[in-house]
């Protein structure tokens, strides 16, 4: 994905489940908004945000949101 531009969001969806991983783990998910699977949440894209997003970045799908779809 590109870099974060001025008012660029991610929509990020779980699609691993936290049984069995680290407290660590299922904590950034919670930060991330998400605890269930198969849901999404549109997030700011932002350094922050990013990190959390590579943390666990076997538990989620990032996709970039057009501003059309917002």
């Amino acid at each position: 994905m590109a870099g974060p531009e001025a008012g660029a969001r991610v929509r990020v969806t779980q699609i691993g489940s936290p049984i069995g991983r680290p407290a660590r783990q299922r904590a950034t998910l919670v930060g991330l908004g998400l605890n269930k699977m198969h849901r999404s949440r549109v997030l700011e894209d932002t350094p922050a945000v990013r990190g959390m997003i590579e943390k666990i970045r076997h538990l989620v799908r990032a996709e970039p949101v057009d501003a059309e779809t917002r």
